[in-house]
């Protein structure tokens, strides 16, 4: 199993162009050869490619420097030195490609095949040919090629899930994400086994899945670098829905299930404005370890008189009540996404009608 780096900080640096050549013509039988030397060749280009076969950015934790390789120099009889090949560097799908030096958001790799050119080979020189004129008819000048481009580069991989699970540590995360989903995490019986995002795809019914994703070490004052939940929040921003795993043995450990929701959705706001607007859905899980039935009434109706929102009660081990949240994780889901597709479709008849007025 590959070891999970969602962070990284490289430099790159584009091919630098090839120098123009200076050369003259001498051949038998041509009394007066012209100049004839060729052009460099372009430097290469570094590009970003985003690919679904990636899910770590390991590749660049220890290989800091990536160069395109450079242009030739031009040649006699007017022969163009060849071009540098590009430089492709593969990241997976998610990826953030910033600018160190200035913050800028140079690419958001978030399809599969997606590609930027981050650093742009230099130009080739030109040759001596191209300075031939009627007052100046054997030019001994030739142009150096350019460099190519360096830039100090951040990358930031954001998971693609479309379902962020979130609670705190033992609340059983890891264990619903394996049951749901073709995940299968680390899952022990203490706190902060899941030490990285665990991303999997569930198929609520024939031919419709979602993507799923548990986060880490989400506690309060995870915002403010407590516990590991401020490594991992980012990966919540790409959701389109939350599900808040909610664990009904907290009274043992000296807070309460509801306090836990309240705390957590604090720490989501303090994070990002954005995510706490996403739409929620929450799960009292354990079920199956709650003899007192009406400790579980009272909970149910606690969310739905403090915050106005129903619960699913289930058992991530015995699967009670497993069917009926994924169903309605797929409908909310589906329900969004054909949302956000009306949305843009009318944005783009409103640019449109707004450019033919």
């Amino acid at each position: 199993m590959s070891v999970f780096i969602d962070h990284a900080r490289i430099e790159i640096k584009a091919g630098d162009g090839g120098d123009g050549h200076v050369s003259f013509r001498r051949e038998k039988f041509v009394p007066r050869g012209g100049p004839d030397g060729g052009d460099g060749g372009n430097g290469g280009n570094v590009v970003f490619l985003a690919s679904h076969n990636l899910g770590t950015l390991l590749d660049y934790k220890y290989e800091k420097l990536h160069e395109a390789e450079h242009g030739q120099d031009g040649g006699r009889s007017l022969k163009t030195g060849k071009s540098g090949d590009d430089l492709v560097l593969k990241v997976p799908v998610g990826t953030l490609v910033l600018d160190r030096e200035t913050g800028e958001v140079i690419a958001d790799m978030d399809e599969n095949g997606k590609t930027v050119v981050a650093a742009s080979g230099g130009n080739g020189g030109w040759g001596n040919d191209h300075f031939k004129s009627s007052v100046n008819r054997s030019p001994r000048r030739a142009n150096k090629g350019q460099p190519g481009q360096v830039r100090s580069i951040v990358l930031e991989l954001k998971l693609m899930a479309d379902v962020g699970v979130v609670g705190f540590p033992n609340a059983g995360k890891s264990t619903f994400v394996a049951r749901v989903s073709n995940a299968r995490p680390k899952i022990a019986d203490y706190p902060f086994t899941t030490l990285v995002p665990n991303l999997g795809a569930v198929e609520w019914a024939p031919h419709k899945s979602f993507y799923i994703a548990d986060i880490p070490g989400l506690i309060e004052h995870a915002s403010e670098g407590k516990g590991l939940g401020s490594q991992f929040l980012r990966h919540v921003e790409r959701t389109r829905l939350i599900l808040h795993l909610i664990d009904p043995l907290a009274y043992e450990k000296g807070r309460d299930p509801y306090s836990d929701y309240a705390a957590l959705n604090r720490e989501l706001g303090r994070f990002s404005k954005e995510l706490a607007d996403k739409q929620q859905i929450v799960a009292i899980n354990k079920i199956d370890a709650i003899a007192d039935s009406e400790l579980m009434e009272m909970l149910v109706e606690e969310f739905a008189e403090k915050a106005g929102i129903d619960v699913f009660c289930i058992s991530s081990v015995s699967g009670e009540g497993i069917d009926k949240l994924v169903k309605a994780l797929g409908n909310r889901f589906e329900k969004l996404r054909s949302e956000e597709t009306e949305k843009g479709n009318k944005d783009s008849n409103g640019e449109r009608w707004s450019f033919n007025a």
